[in-house]
């Protein structure tokens, strides 16, 4: 779905919101240790094959190659973070109450049939990617369009060109008070490819 940028206030402290997540997610990055390799990193181009070669090279070509085989295996291991690690880091810094409310929403979601009483009162905006390190992600915008304090449950669900449902996040808002609204932020934990399509899937209000 294309992206809309928010401008104004409201844009503004979305872009200030999410800065401030990316910088926390780079800093935690390097503090070592805070992601997660789940694939095998590629072979550098480039590096030799040591079953091409017969005998035993200089001792200093062999160690300008180590030290060149290490360096380019450090940086594809360091290029190759899995999109799921870096999609929690994210999440977490921008809102630390997610899961708790993920939980939630997703229990509360289990009670509806059909696409829910409240789609009227939910909208979504896609975040731009240049913004999230390259994770999907979009802002679900929850308004108590009521006369009572309400709570909300949110289902998201991302939809590969094909129009399979490949992945479901769930989001909400607790005890929203009339004319009040929370932006909560849907992140997908799949790789950048193949692209996504976010589609809001249920909205109850209870």
């Amino acid at each position: 779905m294309p992206t809309r940028r928010l401008t104004g206030p409201a844009g503004t402290a979305r872009r200030t919101a999410v800065a401030s997540a990316l910088l926390a997610g780079v800093l935690a990055g390097c503090g070592g240790g805070g992601g997660t390799d789940t694939g095998s990193s590629p072979r550098a181009s480039g590096s030799p094959n040591a079953s091409s070669f017969s005998g035993r090279p200089p001792s200093a070509l062999a160690s300008s190659a180590s030290a060149a085989s290490s360096s380019a295996h450090a940086s594809a291991s360091a290029a190759a973070s899995s999109a799921s690690a870096r999609a929690w880091e994210f999440e977490a810094s921008v809102e630390a109450d997610t899961q708790r409310r993920s939980a939630a929403a997703q229990k509360e979601l289990k009670k509806v049939d059909g696409r829910g009483n409240a789609l009227a009162e939910v909208g979504m905006t896609g975040i731009p990617r240049a913004e999230t390190g390259g994770i999907l992600a979009v802002q679900i915008t929850i308004t108590n369009k009521t006369d009572s304090e309400a709570s909300y449950a949110v289902q998201v669900d991302f939809k590969n060109a094909e129009g399979k449902v490949v992945e479901t996040r769930y989001v909400g808002a607790e005890h929203l008070r009339p004319g009040k609204r929370q932006q909560p932020i849907a992140f997908s934990h799949q790789p950048p490819e193949p692209r996504l399509t976010p589609v809001l899937a249920k909205a109850q209000r209870y």
